[in-house]
């Protein structure tokens, strides 16, 4: 509370305040009096909790005998909050809270009405094992959640906001005691210099982070799930939760974590390493195998044994262009399908996809407008798409490999051997937040050394 004796400065603050919300149909000035009590609210009704309202403060204002009492009645509230000027006042009326003018005070309580703390379900990461509740969209049900996990005093959250006109709140968790501190530092300056009018989501945070704007690979990861944010909390990482989106922000992220699942901690070693492979498998599937078909089909393709050669050879009779036009056709086919299956209802997506593949695919091998090996080796590709667990990683695959397949087009495999050698180069060069991008971080046994501690 901030007391003003000023009776001339208290009106031009209210003055302030009945003026900015003059045209708000949902604006209220109410004026309480009784006995020689009398005390004013003023507040925004659709964002205020009414039973709250009545229960904290109206309510009272008629059964105690005094103005003083019920100053010190309000002044005791946990729901008190601190202000400096006009420009906080206003910002908290917008989010809920309601100005007291009583006995020379003003006095901001917060009251307001929240109708998105309801828990949703995992959508984005199921598993088999572990947690089946997301976050939520309202950021205090979020820092609840994230500290009935995480029992530790060096547990710390601040508060931001971002963006210069919606003001949405920004939660910043870390452990103090693990926390790398030049990588905490360096996501405050970037958080500062931010002069964004609106942001909504974590995603366009995320994007705003990247200080190179053009590059595809993610160095900060999106997720949904309060364990992996544990885990990544545990292991030193900074995590970002914006008020009104369900889904956090965890930095820094190298390449290993975009291939490593939140299951992973769950299940035994040899199970969990050979998942690893399948994905680093899928991985290798997903970007080199259009190409390398290209590359051994219209340049080497003495590499195939005779009887292979033969087989791929026989299959693209009839086909009337090169074989990376048919590549290219069968991969932007396949593009438009998993699009499709994004923005469909989700009733009708799973079968309108699924049909339209195995129509599309049928009649292409009929019309001769591709070979029937293909089909397969499209159909393998966008299967290993989906085998990496991160989608921001998934997506950057799914345009990378254009790259892999221009290169391989124009060089067969020796095309192909300088893109892969120019983007290990890239990715070895590569940072995130300071942290190099190929660094191995083995959150797993981070989080078991500190296990004792959580």
């Amino acid at each position: 509370m901030k007391r003003v004796k000023d009776a001339k400065h208290i009106s031009e603050i209210i003055d302030s305040i009945t003026q900015e919300f003059q045209t708000s149909f949902d604006f209220v000035d109410k004026k309480l009096h009784i006995d020689g009590k009398n005390a004013r609210l003023l507040y925004i009704k659709t964002v205020v909790n009414g039973t709250d309202l009545q229960e904290y403060v109206i309510k009272p204002f008629f059964e105690l005998p005094t103005d003083q009492h019920f100053s010190s009645y309000l002044s005791s509230l946990p729901q008190q909050q601190e202000w400096e000027g006009k420009e906080q006042i206003l910002d908290h009326l917008t989010r809920g809270s309601i100005v007291v003018v009583v006995q020379g005070n003003l006095l901001l309580l917060d009251v307001k009405s929240v109708n998105t703390d309801s828990v949703l379900p995992v959508n984005l990461e199921p598993t088999i094992h572990g947690p089946e509740l997301a976050l939520s969209e309202d950021i205090a049900t979020n820092i609840n959640l994230i500290r009935q996990r995480y029992h530790r005093p060096s547990l710390t959250v601040e508060m931001l906001q971002v963006g210069e006109k919606s003001n949405q709140s920004l939660a910043i968790f870390y452990d103090q005691s693990a926390v790398n501190k030049p990588v905490l530092e360096t996501i405050k300056k970037k958080l500062d210099s931010l002069h964004t009018p609106l942001i909504q989501t974590t995603a366009e945070l995320q994007r705003l982070l990247n200080d190179k704007k053009r590059s595809l690979l993610p160095i900060s990861m999106l997720s949904e799930r309060t364990d992996r944010i544990i885990y990544n909390i545990a292991g030193g990482k900074v995590v970002l939760v914006l008020d009104g989106n369900p889904i956090s922000l965890m930095a820094p992220a190298v390449f290993a974590d975009f291939m490593s699942a939140t299951e992973d901690n769950y299940r035994p070693f040899w199970v969990t390493m050979f998942n690893k492979c399948l994905r680093y498998l899928g991985l290798i599937i997903c970007l080199i195998l259009p190409a390398l078909y290209v590359a051994i089909t219209s340049y080497n393709p003495e590499v195939f044994r005779f009887e292979l050669a033969l087989s791929v050879s026989g299959s693209r009779i009839g086909v009337p262009y090169p074989s990376f036009v048919e590549v290219l056709f069968m991969l932007i086919v396949m593009e438009l399908l998993i699009e499709a299956s994004i923005r469909l209802p989700k009733v009708i997506a799973g079968t309108a996809t699924t049909v339209g593949g195995l129509i599309l695919g049928t009649a292409a091998t009929e019309a001769a407008l591709t070979s029937t090996i293909m089909i397969i080796i499209v159909s393998a590709m966008a299967i290993s798409t989906f085998v990496i667990p991160i989608n921001e990683m998934g997506f950057a695959v799914r345009i990378i490999k254009y790259g892999v397949l221009l290169f391989a087009t124009i060089g067969g495999l020796l095309g192909l051997a300088l893109f892969l050698l120019g983007f290990m180069m890239y990715l070895s060069n590569m940072d995130s937040f300071g942290e190099p991008y190929f660094k191995l971080y083995l959150q797993r046994k981070t989080a078991e050394v500190k296990g004792d501690e959580i």
